[in-house]
């Protein structure tokens, strides 16, 4: 379908489809795209629903908005895709997004205020939106769950290396139960318990040599290495925490699949069109 240049008061050709990227007012260090479906209705009191997919370490943030452009089309939905460069906190910090905070940067508060200025730009509804993340993705999607369950509707959990556990009897990162000093807020169970919730992993995705925590890596802490050896065991018992609070979990292992986010694809937007109704 062919672009159409933009005649609101804020929006170009550059802002339907498959979007430009900007910076993030808010922090330019950051930057996000979306997709836009082609019929969006520039004038008029429609609302759209908002999924927010968030990149891996290779930060190939485009090719996640993309993945989603023909969901986003036949849900009339706007898809949301944020980057967080590598080397912000150091030279060759390539995770520190994973844990939402590094000192002083908020990653939470980042995306948030990406959302904010999607709001303000088009019609969004956006009080509680759609999450999905793989692998570094993952590790934000689940943690950004935690903090903030009152803005989720749904929450797809992809191949995370490393998870925390809703374990109240161990420290960040491994559990949860110093996370309001960490945070400045206690976890809302009830609200996750509103929550839809997906955790997709490959059934061939086994490899541990990335993931596993040793004395010397930054992460390192007593039970590192507790939820399991690879990412199939970790979400096991991730999922295995979350019921054990009463937070219903969608688990796939999709047959066949390594560490690819496009194998897993077909069993998140089957999870998105049943849990997330819009």
């Amino acid at each position: 379908m062919a672009r159409r240049p933009g005649h609101g008061r804020l929006l170009s050709h550059y802002d339907f489809g498959r979007t430009t990227v900007y910076a993030c007012q808010h922090d330019p260090r950051f930057a996000y795209c979306a997709y836009v479906p082609e019929s969006y209705e520039e004038d008029g009191a429609r609302r759209y629903p908002l999924l927010v997919v968030v990149h891996g370490t290779l930060r190939d943030m485009t090719s996640y908005r993309d993945a989603f452009a023909a969901f986003a089309e036949r849900r009339q939905a706007i898809v949301l895709a944020p980057l967080f460069p590598a080397g912000i906190t150091a030279p060759n910090d390539l995770s520190s997004y994973k844990m939402l905070r590094a000192g002083d940067l908020h990653y939470d508060a980042v995306l948030l205020a990406m959302i904010g200025e999607m709001a303000a730009r088009y019609r969004l509804d956006a009080g509680r939106f759609a999450l999905f993340g793989f692998s570094g993705g993952g590790h934000f999607a689940h943690r950004f769950f935690y903090l903030h369950p009152e803005r989720l509707a749904a929450v797809s959990i992809g191949a995370p290396g490393v998870v925390t556990l809703l374990d109240f009897e161990r420290d960040f990162w491994v559990g949860v139960r110093d996370f309001r000093a960490r945070f400045g807020k206690a976890i809302d169970l009830d609200a996750m318990r509103r929550t839809a919730v997906q955790m997709v992993v490959g059934g061939e995705d086994t490899d541990t040599w990335e993931i596993t925590v040793k004395p010397g890596n930054p992460w390192w802490m007593a039970d590192a290495n507790l939820a399991g050896g690879n990412r199939q065991d970790r979400l096991r018992s991730l999922k295995t925490s979350f019921e054990a609070q009463g937070i219903a979990v969608r688990l796939d292992i999709v047959p066949g699949v390594a560490h690819r986010r496009d194998g897993l694809m077909p069993a998140v937007e089957s999870f998105l069109t049943e849990s997330w109704p819009i």
